[in-house]
């Protein structure tokens, strides 16, 4: 009978050893790597609705996961740098916010890490990038936000908001692809249903801003549209402050543009495209393949009106435009 007892106690103690040992183990911790063209700063908004969405199934940070932001600050020389750093620290997926360049940059740094794609504004097929939406072929998928081919609607919103308007200058960064592909192929089409006059002005850093603001005070057009890209974000609120000071009707490609003082933008919702993103890790992190997970259009639009800045211009907003608003900020 004592054998039995001695036996069945020693038994209780290696299994509450062995549940102990069991519960001491660490947690698997799960690394995502975050490349962005923008600054610390600009991301946080995106890469906090992220976050948020990746606690809400399961990934806290700090706990069972961990996030590797890498930001080239606008310099586009310096992404493929920036993807091969988070190569190194063997990622388990990347996620890739900002524009074909940067995108691409990642895919040249792996065959094989997933990649879920935000923020690309053009098309993924023509940028070589995957092999159709259904069935992207690679280690690439995620979102696409046609940013460029809005453009056509936002002319028209800005014409419909400010009808006077009959000459638009564009302002871009002249060595992004997508932006000449816009320039050339989106916004003539949609200027000339408009009866609108259409020049662009491109510039490649942050000193070629005031030569253009000097241009454009010179040339004095009716408008002004705001294509996105990194240099243009980092140059926001310089220029909403010249559209402010010269009383010029503007339309931007993005929220952020409004929410900095612009007068109106037009784009995809971006934050429940922010939120799909986090769909995606946990897609991949529980095994799918990219090459098999079909690329997402986004379903839902937002026009965005800053009346503040309307009443700073001197610009009265119809009633018909503003009953379409998503939200009107006061």
């Amino acid at each position: 009978m004592s054998r039995k007892i001695v036996c069945l106690a020693l038994c209780a103690v290696l299994f509450a050893l062995c549940e102990s040992a069991q519960a001491q183990q660490p947690t698997k911790v799960t690394r995502i790597g975050y490349l962005s063209s923008f600054d610390a700063a600009s991301e946080s908004r995106r890469a906090e609705a992220i976050r948020l969405r990746l606690r809400e199934l399961g990934y806290i940070e700090g706990q069972n996961i961990a996030i590797e932001y890498r930001y080239s600050e606008g310099e586009v020389d310096r992404l493929p740098e920036l993807a091969a750093e988070l190569v190194r620290l063997k990622v388990d997926v990347v996620v890739a916010a900002g524009g074909v360049s940067l995108i691409r940059a990642a895919k040249n740094a792996t065959k094989t890490i997933p990649i879920v794609m935000m923020g690309i504004g053009g098309d993924p097929i023509e940028a070589g990038l995957v092999e159709s939406l259904a069935r992207p072929g690679g280690n690439v998928t995620g979102i696409t936000n046609l940013t460029r081919e809005l453009g056509g609607k936002r002319l028209e919103l800005l014409k419909e908001a400010v009808p006077k308007v009959a000459s638009v200058a564009v302002l871009y960064e002249s060595n992004i692809p997508g932006n000449l592909r816009e320039l050339k192929e989106v916004l003539p089409v949609a200027a000339r249903a408009l009866a609108l006059t259409v020049r662009s002005w491109g510039g490649r850093n942050a000193d070629d801003f005031d030569k253009i603001f000097v241009a454009l005070s010179r040339e004095r057009p009716d408008g002004l549209y705001v294509t996105t890209s990194p240099l243009m974000t980092a140059n926001l609120k310089r220029t909403v402050n010249f559209a402010l000071e010269s009383r010029l009707p503007s339309a931007g490609s993005n929220r952020e543009y409004v929410d900095t003082g612009g007068l109106m933008s037009y784009d995809a919702d971006l934050m429940d495209s922010y939120r799909r993103v986090a769909y995606y890790v946990d897609r991949v992190l529980k095994g799918a393949k990219p090459a098999s997970l079909p690329v997402e259009q986004p379903k839902k639009f937002e026009l965005v009106i800053n009346l503040k800045t309307a009443k700073q211009i001197g610009v009265t907003i119809p009633a018909s435009v503003l009953a379409r608003a998503d939200k009107v900020i006061k």
